[in-house]
């Protein structure tokens, strides 16, 4: 069986801004597009899922009236070769609520849980794209076996594209937030 048969054509071909405006809220879950191309990831768990809330309702908690976290919703990192990413959790401001699609100029901050199959992306790959996007902070969560997740945080340099390293925190929330204090989410 070729890979043609099994995956549709449509995921062989670039998709345009344009071409994916036209799809279904259902269509476009679960998948990110990257330099126009479809990029699938592995399903999350619900260890994943839950981590990913705890965290977003903490941020929103800790957020005050001008910034929203949230879940599940494209950023739009560039328009041609189209780049949506689907980051696990994004610090946004409120009043951008019913702006489609999300831009990295609504973002403050974008979160990733690091899941089996998703190493490589999370660690390297989508670090240097938010970068790139101008988006002011990154932070990757590690799960670890005893089940005490690592925070790594990093901050965009405003002298280049790049992110340099933050602080590492040990838990989620209680960790994190106060954290997200001190970066002064609701005046940002």
């Amino acid at each position: 069986m070729s890979a043609e048969m099994v995956v549709p054509a449509w995921m062989h071909a670039p998709i345009t801004a344009e071409r994916y405006a036209s799809w279904s809220e259902e269509q476009c879950a679960g998948i990110e597009i990257v330099d126009g191309m479809v990029v699938l990831g592995p399903s999350a768990s619900k260890r994943h899922n839950r981590l990913a809330r705890i965290l977003a309702n903490g941020l929103d908690a800790a957020s005050g009236a001008d910034w929203n976290a949230d879940t599940d919703f494209d950023v739009r990192l560039q328009d041609v070769p189209l780049s949506n990413r689907r980051p696990d959790v994004v610090v946004y401001r409120a009043d951008t609520i019913d702006v489609t699609p999300t831009r990295p100029e609504h973002v403050l901050l974008v979160v990733e849980v690091v899941s089996p199959g998703s190493e490589t992306t999370d660690r390297i790959v989508k670090v240097d794209q938010y970068a790139k996007a101008g988006i002011p902070f990154y932070w990757r969560v590690e799960q670890t076996a005893t089940g005490v997740p690592l925070v790594y945080t990093y901050v965009l340099d405003p002298a280049g594209t790049a992110y340099r390293d933050g602080d590492v925190f040990t838990g989620t929330v209680k960790a994190v937030v106060p954290f997200a204090a001190e970066i002064d989410l609701g005046s940002v």
